[in-house]
């Protein structure tokens, strides 16, 4: 009786093109852009160079679209978030708690977006620029409705994009709190805050120069 023989299953050109993109984003993350070579994406693929150039025309365009697709989940992703924040305390909460999913469900991606140095840092600069500038919007009505300068909304809604961005790096590399007590957190310092703004904030200590 002849054996059997075991056919390998082909891909389909959009199977090996998601292939590639897992494949790459998995290296990019952990080495970076200039350290992960075209051979090294082939070879944990099992395919030949060549395949690589044919979908995506090298390295330079596999990249592209592996941060093209990153930006716009995370921007999708927040955008939802604060699209019906009634208040600042929420657009804190829901702002946090997104980006704060977008990390557990893509470390990769964001690991790629947020590498210091990394050729995309200006890209994801933007992103939170486009970020702070929805939530300008929320505080700018909000300010007006009580008593407060709705000029300095950009500035404030800079900040609080910082209090959301910048601990949500941190907790990439130390999970030692759910992404629920991040953002609780997130939300305690910046809420409280904003509660007690004052009008016509001044500085407590001047030091005035020597005559």
């Amino acid at each position: 009786m002849a054996a059997k023989v075991s056919k390998r299953t082909r891909m389909s050109a959009g199977e090996r093109r998601e292939q590639l993109i897992d494949v790459a984003r998995a290296l990019f993350a952990e080495k970076g852009f200039e350290a992960t070579a075209i051979e090294e994406i082939a070879a944990r693929a099992k395919v030949s160079k060549p395949v690589v150039y044919e979908h995506f025309g090298g390295k330079e365009g596999l990249y592209a679209v592996i941060v093209d697709r990153e930006l716009s989940a995370i921007s999708t992703t927040v955008t939802q978030a604060l699209s019906s924040s009634p208040s600042p305390s929420l657009v804190v909460e829901r702002a946090a708690l997104a980006l704060l999913t977008y990390i557990e469900d893509s470390p990769d991606g964001f690991q790629i977006l947020s590498s210091s140095g990394d050729r995309t840092a200006g890209t994801y600069s933007t992103l939170l620029a486009d970020v702070a500038i929805q939530v300008s919007g929320i505080l700018a009505s909000q300010f007006q409705e009580h008593g407060l300068d709705p000029r300095t909304a950009p500035l404030y809604a800079q900040m609080l994009v910082g209090i959301v961005s910048s601990p949500a790096w941190w907790w990439l590399e130390n999970r030692t709190m759910s992404k629920e007590e991040v953002a609780a957190h997130m939300v305690n310092l910046a809420w409280n805050g904003l509660r007690a703004l004052e009008a016509h904030p001044q500085l407590r200590e001047t030091t005035h120069p020597a005559p």
